[in-house]
């Protein structure tokens, strides 16, 4: 059958392909945001899951949606019209914006890549373990755990829902992040590039 090519071809999953060429921080703000998820555990056993999205160029944490249950489809979308609304106000981009994420389920559905195209968003994924993986996400997961999440109690899930806000807050206003010009906080960048002719 494959000599006379009679077998049906593999499937690749339903996503664009990869246009991203390694480097995934950008010059500017809203050219390519980014996004992951990650899990906090509890004492009590409980376990809170957060998916988030950042900018690709001033490392603001734009958007979290966090829930107790599995990340969804459903999430992300929320996830992208979120950002989508505070970046500019609108329920569609001005001009097409990278949605850079892992090969996760909620990602890549057809109705996700769908809905990010309805958006103006251009669905990108990333292989694992690559020179173009979603290594600026993974860097905000293991910097936020560190500095966020270790040093606070999590007894429980109610006490993580409360404090999550204040802990995106927090890192956006007041964290400095290195890969910012002189450890700026992503919100001190973003207003010294606006002051300097530099639109976000």
């Amino acid at each position: 059958m494959r000599l006379h090519g009679l077998l049906l071809a593999r499937h690749k999953g339903y996503r664009l392909d990869r246009s991203h060429d390694g480097k995934v921080i950008t010059l500017k703000s809203n050219l390519r945001w980014c996004s992951d998820g990650f899990e906090v555990h509890c004492d009590n056993g409980e376990v809170v899951r957060v998916v988030f999205a950042l900018d690709c160029c001033d490392c603001e944490a734009m958007g979290a949606i966090v829930t107790t249950a599995g990340i969804s489809d459903q999430m992300v979308h929320d996830l992208m019209l979120e950002c989508v609304e505070k970046r500019f106000g609108a329920l569609k981009v001005p001009h097409p914006v990278e949605w850079l994420s892992d090969n996760g389920s909620c990602y890549t559905a057809k109705e996700t890549v769908e809905f990010a195209s309805l958006l103006g968003l251009l669905s990108r994924f990333t292989p694992v373990r690559s020179p173009e993986s979603n290594g600026m996400a993974e860097a905000f997961m293991n910097t936020f755990k560190r500095d966020y999440v270790c040093v606070h109690a999590c007894p429980d899930a109610a006490t993580i829902l409360a404090q999550l806000p204040g802990w995106f807050e927090d890192d956006n206003e007041r964290h400095p992040h290195k890969g910012l010009r002189m450890m700026k906080s992503p919100r001190e960048f973003i207003r010294s590039s606006a002051t300097a002719g530099c639109p976000v």
